[in-house]
């Protein structure tokens, strides 16, 4: 059995898109990856992110917004910034972690100004699909960013 890839999806507060993205990736990759996600900060797990995966029937509800320092020592082999504040100040990783930026919009930031319950669950809607897209693409897009 060959060993699975190990990522690491990171976000300003690993309360939605970094936690979108791990639990696709359980879900949809469980044989290649082995998917962990973190925040710069800690914000808290985003309850509309958990229902929103819940409707399309991955189950996040037991995820827990943490830092990188809360993960245990491990080597990642890529490291993907799904936000620019991510990006710009990714922590410094030891080994040969790869690192990418797929940037998503921020469903939090889009739904504030939402008129409606609806409008704003169509924002996280639809950045939960997007990041279902990109996971569904690992690891062979590991060799290209989604902003190239």
């Amino acid at each position: 059995m060959d060993k699975k890839m190990k990522i690491l999806f990171l976000c300003t507060g690993n309360s939605c898109r970094s936690q979108m993205a791990e639990g696709w990736a359980n879900a949809l990759k469980q044989d290649t990856l082995e998917a962990h996600s973190a925040g710069i900060e800690k914000h808290g797990l985003n309850p509309l992110a958990v229902r929103v995966m819940a409707e399309a029937g991955v189950d996040i509800s037991r995820h827990v917004s943490k830092i990188v320092a809360d993960l245990p020592e491990q080597p990642f082999d890529c490291v993907i910034t799904l936000c620019d504040h991510a990006n710009e100040t990714c922590p410094m990783f030891s080994g040969q972690a790869k690192r990418m930026h797929a940037g998503f919009d921020d469903p939090p930031a889009l739904a504030k100004n939402a008129q409606t319950e609806e409008e704003a669950i169509s924002h996280y809607r639809r950045v939960r699909d997007e990041i279902r897209a990109y996971v569904e693409g690992l690891p062979d897009m590991l060799g290209k960013s989604t902003n190239e």
